[in-house]
C-alpha cells in the first residue's frame, strides 16, 4: 500500500519548490489534497496541474497576487486528471500484506487516543458520547489483536470497518460541537475559499467543505484519522 502521507508530502514539497519559498499548508489545502486523494486523482496529475498553474501565472503580463494556495491549482489538476483518464485505487493488490506489527501499533495507538477522548467526554458530562468513543476504541483494540494473531486479515474489509468507525467518531464530534465553533470553522473556510470559489463546481465545494470541517474538528479534538491510508 502506498504510504498515505507520501501523497501529501510530495504535493506539499513540489508546491513549495514551484513557489520558491516554504509556506505552511493551510487546512483548506489539506482538505483539497484529501479530496483529490479520495477521488483517486494520481499524484502525477496533481503535479502536472501545479506545473500548468505556475506556467500560466508566469506567462501573465500583470501578476496581481502570488499563488499562495493549492486552491489556485485546482482546475488545472482536474484537467490533468481528466486527460490521464484513470482512477487508480490505492488498496494493496490481492495477496499483498502490510507488516502485522505495524498494523497492530497503528490500531493500538489510535485506540489509546480515542479512549482518551472518551474520558474527556465523560468528564464533560457527555456519557452517551463517551460510550460511543469507548465502543470505537474497543473495536480498534479488536483489530490490533487480530493483527497480532496468526489469523488471516483482509485489509479491504478492515478498511471498511475503519470507515464505519470514523463516521461514528465524526458524527459524534459534529453533534457535540458548539454552534460558535462550527460558525468559526465555516467563516475560516469561506475566507480561504473566496479567491477560487467561482472556479469550482458546487459538488467540488461541498466535498472540500466536508473535508475541511472534518479535519478541523479532528484537529481540535486531538484525534487521529482511522483509515489505513493514514498508516
Amino acid at each position: 500500500m502506498e504510504n498515505y502521507f507520501n501523497y501529501f508530502t510530495e504535493i506539499e514539497e513540489y508546491f513549495w519548490k514551484k513557489r520558491g519559498t516554504a509556506l505552511l499548508v493551510s487546512t483548506l489545502d489539506w482538505a483539497l489534497m484529501d479530496s483529490w486523494k479520495q477521488a483517486h486523482i494520481p499524484l502525477e496529475a496533481v503535479l502536472k496541474g501545479i506545473d500548468r498553474t505556475f506556467e500560466k501565472y508566469e506567462a501573465r503580463r500583470h501578476r496581481s497576487r502570488r499563488i499562495n494556495s493549492l486552491a489556485y491549482c485546482h482546475q488545472e489538476i482536474l484537467a490533468a486528471a481528466s486527460e490521464q483518464d484513470r482512477a487508480a485505487r490505492h488498496y494493496p493488490p490481492a495477496g499483498a500484506a502490510l507488516p502485522r506489527e505495524e498494523l497492530a501499533r497503528f490500531f493500538e495507538t489510535n485506540a489509546v487516543a480515542v479512549e482518551s477522548a472518551a474520558g474527556r467526554f465523560q468528564s464533560a458530562g457527555r456519557s452517551e458520547s463517551a460510550a460511543t468513543f469507548r465502543s470505537i476504541a474497543a473495536s480498534l483494540g479488536e483489530l490490533a489483536a487480530l493483527a497480532r494473531s496468526d489469523a488471516a486479515m483482509d485489509l479491504e474489509e478492515a478498511e471498511r470497518r475503519l470507515a464505519v468507525l470514523e463516521d461514528k467518531m465524526l458524527s459524534t464530534l459534529l453533534q457535540t460541537a458548539e454552534e460558535s465553533e462550527l460558525v468559526s470553522i465555516r467563516t475560516e473556510l469561506d475566507r480561504q475559499l473566496a479567491p477560487v470559489r467561482r472556479s469550482m463546481t458546487a459538488e467540488q465545494i461541498a466535498l472540500v467543505e466536508k473535508q475541511f470541517l472534518q479535519r478541523k474538528l479532528i484537529e481540535r479534538s486531538e484525534l487521529p484519522r482511522l483509515s489505513l491510508f493514514y498508516l
